[in-house]
């Protein structure tokens, strides 16, 4: 439970397990593949300071947060959208692939299984990678590096013939705005369908589509692909202006750029890279927020040390006990951010009283685990299609495999703690 954010790499490296404890048990992460796939490339770099590339992806691994989610793929989204097969909701929520329809009775109910990346990450914990991960993290690598700047210069500079050329980011934001919301809409659905590589064949039926909408604007026929195609035409502008030579390492500034990709499915997106600092602000909407990495680390460690000062009777009842929500003082950056995005009476709930003694009612607790048992074993598996949208179900199983203890912290009571059937150590 908590607000949901997206962070890059770099700022989980940044956290100690402790740290990424907390980031774990106070926000709902959704985790891109694009750091997914990043966390393996680490397999093909030349790790200095004494670790293997196996030992590095590992501690990142460790540090990963166990009941987040993982976003749909955006070229998924993208194709969902461009042949209306299904809209893409950019309201701060994660989009989550898969999921079994189940309907019993009169209800009905979605269950989704760990996505194949958690059960990926769980191995890397271990060292252990597939020799398809392999390949997929030398082809990433190999990527990187056939980044051609100049090549991107001569490609866009020609539309500075006709916007100008932009002196700041913010001028190239409105140029970009400019040129996605211009007339020629057929020119710049073309050109933009070729920029995320879509083959000419299903570039062909997505026009006909457009054209049977009634030529509708880029913004109003896939918000999404408009939304993606700003973050493009703003990297390779920005590129062709020279907007960018402030920033370090410009053959990596893609994989910076293509974070932003998934900004519409978070409230808070936070990094330490200069970059990003530099420029989702103005891909973020009025209520998300960009936060800082190193104040991410500072309140984490802020909360680690509140906490470890609590008696060791209640520590051991596990943070599900005493941590189920923030503490009740502003200082923290995490209370400021459950008071923008969750519910006003988060403050009230019953579980700030827990003394390390106190338990959920274990009858209203066996009642909510027999009806998900039911409708695990009992539920009949339907189209997803029958039973609309995921807000509309009444029931949602959300399966995790959740590690015992985190760094020094252990997060169940130990009954629960030694119950095989609900956790793993």
């Amino acid at each position: 439970m908590g607000p949901i954010i997206i962070f890059d790499k770099s700022t989980l490296q940044s956290l100690s397990l402790e740290e990424a404890m907390w980031l774990d048990n106070f926000y709902v992460a959704n985790i891109t593949p694009l750091f997914f796939v990043e966390t393996l490339a680490d397999l093909e770099k030349d790790i200095r300071a004494g670790k293997t590339p196996e030992q590095v992806v590992g501690i990142i691994a460790d540090k990963t947060p166990d009941m987040g989610c993982v976003n749909t793929h955006h070229r998924n989204l993208l194709y969902g959208e461009l042949t209306g097969k299904g809209m893409v909701e950019m309201s701060g929520r994660p989009i989550v692939s898969g999921g079994q329809a189940i309907k019993l009775g009169n209800e009905t109910g979605i269950i989704f299984n760990e996505p194949p990346e958690v059960e990926a990450f769980r191995r890397w914990k271990k060292h252990q990678f597939l020799e398809v991960e392999r390949t997929i993290a030398k082809e990433w690598r190999e990527g990187l590096k056939s980044a051609a700047p100049e090549e991107i210069s001569k490609t866009f500079q020609r539309f500075f013939n006709i916007f100008g050329t932009p002196k700041s980011l913010k001028e190239l934001k409105i140029c970009v705005d400019r040129i996605i919301d211009s007339p020629n809409k057929k020119d710049i659905l073309v050109f933009g369908l070729s920029i995320i590589g879509v083959l000419p064949k299903a570039q062909n039926e997505i026009i006909q589509r457009w054209e049977s909408s009634g030529n509708k604007s880029i913004r109003e026929f896939a918000p999404y692909f408009y939304y993606v195609l700003s973050v493009d035409l703003f990297f390779y502008l920005g590129i062709a202006a020279n907007l960018f030579s402030g920033f370090r390492h410009p053959q990596t500034h893609k994989v910076d750029i293509a974070y932003l990709y998934y900004l519409p499915f978070c409230k808070i997106f936070v990094s330490n890279d200069k970059i990003h600092i530099g420029i989702s602000p103005f891909f973020l909407r009025p209520d998300q927020f960009f936060m800082n990495g190193n104040d991410l680390k500072t309140d984490l460690a802020n909360l680690d040390k509140h906490y470890s000062a609590f008696p060791e009777d209640v520590k051991n009842r596990g943070i599900v006990s005493f941590a189920f929500i923030p503490p009740d003082n502003d200082s923290f950056l995490v209370t400021r951010m459950w008071d923008k995005y969750m519910a006003s009476t988060w403050r009230d709930i019953e579980s700030r009283k827990f003394n390390g003694t106190d338990k959920i009612d274990p009858e209203v607790e066996k009642v909510i685990a027999e009806k998900i048992k039911r409708f695990v074993k009992e539920g009949e598996s339907v189209e997803r299609s029958t039973i609309g949208n995921s807000d509309a179900v009444d029931n949602m199983v959300v399966k995790h495999m959740v590690p015992a203890k985190k760094g020094k912290w252990r997060r169940f009571p130990p009954e629960i703690e030694n119950s095989k059937k609900r956790i793993f150590d």
